[in-house]
């Protein structure tokens, strides 16, 4: 097989008589005349059949690439720790009095986005912790400018970050981004129920005064939920069709008052009674009395066999069993209290 322009410039042929591997027919090129890779990528031709060359890459030793890992790591964290700099400059700058005036808001915009741009440095260098603490003040500064659902956003990229070096941080991160967003369900709530007051949809407006009661019990704000559960209650035990659900809406009142103080629940109750007598001869009730007695006494095993006798024929929702078991944590805390 002849050999073309670029082999023979490669190997060029000696005049005949000369002594030449490349002259000589079927001799295979010797293999120690190749010289070794280096760690860049080289070609070398090789002779291959008749003349032929065919081309051979050398790759990369393995610890170069280490090598270099670690350069964009450092270098990774480098670029984060000046941004994470660049923002503190602007935070300062716009506390001053000249910032406040020119574009205070604007320059903590910007440093939202630098915390949370070198945090996601961080997170290519692999630098767990410090990348949750960007997302962190990312989220705190969303917050100072009123931007929950970005702030909540952060928190939860924080704790996503906290998850591999610090879970009670992970944790606390993600209740914070709870928090946020059911305090954002709660105000949209209210707000869908004004717009359903003002078309005269009572019952609609109801359904969605109990998720913001449902939302702010959960967030401990009772006094708002012990108001919206009596207000419904007292709707619904007008209502021919809802009585049934009065005794409901009362019993999730008196839980919220269980949880600010015994001596409200049992007075509530006593009202609750008498404002509708039905609700005197209901299982809810008659569960909020032995709950009452077993705080009275002390008795947390008490407390327990009533519950467990309520939910074994009305299943305990996730909202029920949370109220219920804060209103024991109280009588377990001053129990140990007394001990």
């Amino acid at each position: 097989e002849p050999l073309g322009s670029s082999q023979a410039a490669a190997f060029p042929r000696r005049r005949r008589g000369s002594r030449s591997f490349a002259s000589i027919p079927n001799v295979p090129w010797p293999r120690h005349t190749v010289p070794r890779p280096s760690a860049v990528c080289i070609a070398a031709y090789l002779p291959h059949g008749h003349g032929g060359a065919r081309l051979v890459r050398a790759r990369r030793p393995r610890s170069a690439f280490a090598g270099e890992t670690n350069m964009d790591n450092s270098g990774k964290e480098k670029e984060a720790l000046a941004l994470i700099a660049e923002a503190e400059k602007k935070l300062k700058s716009s506390q001053s009095f000249f910032g406040t005036l020119f574009g205070g808001s604007s320059k903590v915009e910007e440093a939202c986005d630098m915390y949370a741009r070198a945090a996601n440095m961080f997170k290519m260098a692999k630098n767990w912790s410090a990348a949750g603490n960007a997302f962190s003040q990312a989220a705190r500064l969303h917050l100072q400018m009123q931007s929950k659902h970005d702030a909540a956003t952060n928190f939860i990229d924080a704790g996503n970050a906290f998850k591999k070096a610090d879970p009670q941080e992970a944790i606390n991160c993600l209740n914070r981004a709870i928090e946020i967003y059911t305090d954002m369900a709660i105000a949209h709530y209210e707000q869908a129920a004004d717009y359903y007051k003002g078309e005269e949809s009572t019952s609609s407006a109801n359904k969605c005064l109990l998720k913001v009661a449902t939302y702010a019990a959960q967030l401990e704000q009772y006094q708002k939920a012990i108001e919206i559960y009596e207000q419904v209650g007292t709707y619904a035990m007008d209502n021919t069709l809802l009585k049934y659900s009065a005794k409901d809406h009362f019993f999730k009142a008196a839980l919220c008052h269980f949880c600010v103080d015994m001596l409200n629940a049992k007075l509530a109750v006593q009202k609750y009674e008498e404002m509708f007598p039905a609700f005197s001869d209901s299982r809810e009730c008659k569960l909020v009395k032995k709950l009452l007695d077993a705080y009275e006494e002390q008795n947390v095993d008490g407390y327990t066999d009533a519950v467990k006798e309520f939910d074994s024929i009305s299943r305990l929702d996730q909202w029920l069993t949370t109220m219920l078991l804060r209103i024991k944590k109280t009588i377990q805390d001053e129990e140990s209290d007394l001990r």
